[in-house]
């Protein structure tokens, strides 16, 4: 089960639940065979993802995606992931991307740390980065937009 949740500070959600359930599924089908046990997915603001960051990575500075492991068990996927909304809307022109697709990229990249995936080396970073690239290359913030 995947849910979908954003701090009180953002107004609104600032992509469709559907549309990141969906992708997020389809990124963990292609990617691993562990099944869901609970993912939640949480877009918040600077200010919630560097407290997180600070409390427990003992990282003082801003960052655009935290992933937490929650399983005990390897064939089970739990975790939380907390995506910064707001270092997306600052920096998808950086990327000549979309503001909803660099919250997508974030949402995926953090997924794929939880399955296991690592940007520890120039070589890990190329790899998440194509991944990220597949995924997020057909993402479509619509509600309406059937599953592929």
């Amino acid at each position: 089960m995947i849910s979908i949740e954003h701090a009180p500070e953002l107004d609104t959600l600032p992509i469709s639940t559907d549309a990141i359930r969906r992708l997020l599924t389809q990124v963990i089908a292609e990617q691993s065979e562990q099944s869901v046990k609970a993912l939640t997915i949480v877009f918040g603001t600077h200010t919630l993802v560097r407290s997180l960051n600070v409390q427990y990575l003992d990282h003082d500075y801003n960052t655009d995606v935290l992933a937490f492991n929650l399983s005990d068990a390897p064939d089970e996927l739990e975790g939380e992931v907390y995506v910064d909304v707001e270092t997306a809307r600052e920096r998808h022109g950086e990327f000549d991307t979309s503001v909803d697709a660099e919250i997508a990229r974030y949402a995926v990249h953090g997924v794929l740390h939880l399955l296991g995936h690592t940007d520890k080396t120039e070589e890990g970073q190329a790899a998440m980065r194509q991944l990220e690239d597949q995924y997020v290359q057909g993402f479509t913030n619509t509600a309406d937009t059937p599953p592929a």
